[in-house]
């Protein structure tokens, strides 16, 4: 690159040199640099990352070097980037770091993933001060089991959180943990984990932790009680079937978001034993699990929750009421692919601040949306998601109690225009009525859709004919308000499928040709009606 090269832009603050053969930071030009804040390197074949003496460091926030050739850094490189607090060395295997280097530096990020001996890395940043420090592993990278002697290191530093993910543990103990007292946060991801040990002390500090995609058969494998600070606590994609057992988490007393999705979680009776003394429990996710029996009041151990993923987990609901009926400050709830009974009107009974309700996937009997439903409970809604649910109707009382609602999917179902009418008490939402059965739009509804704020009529088997000419120059007119105009498009008659609507041009009043026939076809009338006259007064004169 020519010294000139980055004259132009003189404000530049972000500049991507990715995967562009640089095997030597000289080669980068430093003018114009003064206010770059994020230098991004990766994928080069760089070996040192001293820089240029005269290279602008002032502002410099982020560097990423991954993926290059770097196996030792020195105090020297270290303080020429005093300004750095982001520094990225994953994928570069490290080999050896200057005693004292990051001596009383401080770092918002730094990442060595990748590197082979942990102990190096960890030996080498003594004394530092790193809010986030990434030192997980990669499939393809054939690192050493981690040990209790090797996170050693850990103690000489001052770390708020730090991931290992993918990492073997070798002898995996209470004393493993020995300095990861003062962390606030730990990722354990993929670690081929299957129970923590007991007795763990000093992990009062731990704010969140994450267990994800480890392989636990019981949820009080996790030793809970070793982190009663814990607010966060992730254990997605558990790679046995995990059995929630009883009281395991009751030492949270702290918890405010759990997320156990995607962990093969099967329980006949959900979820009060399992979630016992969780009081402050504010996000719940239970989705991508095996069936779940609820009972009354499934969740009294929970009565903050404001947010409640079971997507894609069969809810068998046994008792008449509400299993929601506590959840007074619940406001999201996904109910999505859950093969809900909906024909169960009390089932919503208690949410009183619900704000978004996905139902996505879940059919209606007969297909049909009645005035009377389990929706009539819910009036502080906002989002409604009822896509793919099958519906064939709507009646048109059916949201009259959602007189809140902004955004309404009715996307993926097998609706006709008539369904409109349901909405004609409301104003300003988002509708999206994509992938229907609507062909034709009758001139009545249109007034419905002009007090919408965005429609989506992609994907519907629309009539482009005289039939539906008021539909179609109503949605010429206020393309403003149309989203998906790209598959709104004509599919009767044959000669105009797949033309969109915006394009349509249909002549439906009487053309100069027909004009001209009419006026033949009366002036013949009148020819005969004459002659049909004098034909008759001259049969009576004939017989008088």
């Amino acid at each position: 690159m020519a010294e000139t090269s980055l004259n132009g832009p003189t404000s530049l603050k972000h500049l991507f040199l990715t995967q562009t053969g640089i095997s030597n930071l000289e080669f980068i030009p430093v003018h114009n640099l003064g206010n770059l804040e994020s230098l991004h390197l990766g994928s080069n074949h760089i070996s040192s990352i001293n820089l240029p003496e005269n290279f602008p460091t002032q502002n410099l926030k982020v560097m990423d070097f991954q993926n290059n050739a770097i196996h030792y850094i020195s105090s020297k490189d270290i303080n020429a980037l005093e300004q750095v607090a982001n520094l990225n060395f994953n994928g570069n295997d490290v080999k050896g770091i200057e005693p004292g280097a990051f001596n009383s530096k401080i770092f918002q990020s730094l990442k060595f993933g990748g590197t082979l001996d942990l102990s190096i890395i960890l030996k080498g940043l003594q004394n530092s001060t790193i809010q986030s420090l990434w030192l997980g592993t990669f499939e393809d990278t054939d690192d050493q089991d981690l040990t209790s002697a090797m996170l050693e290191g850990l103690c000489e530093m001052s770390v708020e959180s730090i991931n290992l993910q993918k990492h073997h543990f070798s002898g995996f103990s209470p004393s493993t943990f020995q300095c990861f007292t003062g962390l606030r946060e730990l990722d354990l991801t993929a670690t081929h984990l299957r129970e923590l040990p007991s007795g763990l002390e000093g992990m009062s500090s731990l704010k969140k932790l994450v267990l994800s995609a480890n392989s636990f058969e019981q949820l009080c494998q996790i030793s809970a009680a070793s982190f009663p600070s814990l607010t966060d606590l992730y254990i997605k994609g558990n790679t046995r079937k995990l059995d929630l057992g009883t009281r395991c988490l009751e030492k949270l007393e702290n918890l405010r978001k759990l997320d156990l999705s995607h962990s093969d979680i099967e329980a006949p009776d959900c979820c009060n034993l399992q979630l016992q003394n969780l009081s402050q429990l504010q996000h719940l996710n239970l989705s991508y699990n095996e069936p779940f029996g609820l009972q009354d009041q499934a969740f009294k151990e929970c009565p903050r929750l404001e947010l409640l993923d079971l997507a894609f987990t069969q809810l068998r609901v046994s008792a008449p009421q509400s299993p929601f009926q506590n959840l007074h400050l619940l406001q999201v709830l996904n109910l999505s692919n859950c093969l809900l009974d909906t024909s169960n009107e009390n089932l919503l009974a208690g949410l009183l601040d619900l704000r978004h309700l996905n139902l996505h996937g879940n059919n209606f009997q007969d297909g049909s949306l009645s005035k009377t439903n389990l929706l009539q409970p819910v009036g502080s809604l906002e989002t409604l998601i009822l896509s793919s649910c099958d519906l064939l109707s709507i009646d048109q009382q059916a949201f009259h109690n959602l007189g809140k609602m902004s955004h309404l999917d009715l996307s993926h179902n097998r609706l006709t225009g008539d369904s409109i009418d349901a909405l004609s008490h409301h104003k300003g939402i988002y509708l999206n009525l994509a992938a229907n059965n609507i062909h034709i739009i009758p001139p009545r509804l249109l007034l419905i859709l002009s007090q919408q704020s965005t429609i989506n009529l992609g994907h519907n088997p629309l009539d482009c004919t005289c039939s539906n000419i008021h539909f179609i120059m109503w949605y010429q007119e206020n393309l403003q308000k149309l989203e998906g105009s790209g598959e709104t498009v004509c599919a009767n008659p044959p000669f105009l499928r797949g033309v969109k609507l915006s394009d349509v041009k249909l002549s439906c009043g009487i053309t100069r040709v027909g004009i001209f026939f009419l006026m033949v076809f009366v002036f013949l009338l009148i020819i005969l009606l004459i002659f049909s006259g004098k034909s008759i007064l001259r049969w009576k004169y004939q017989h008088i």
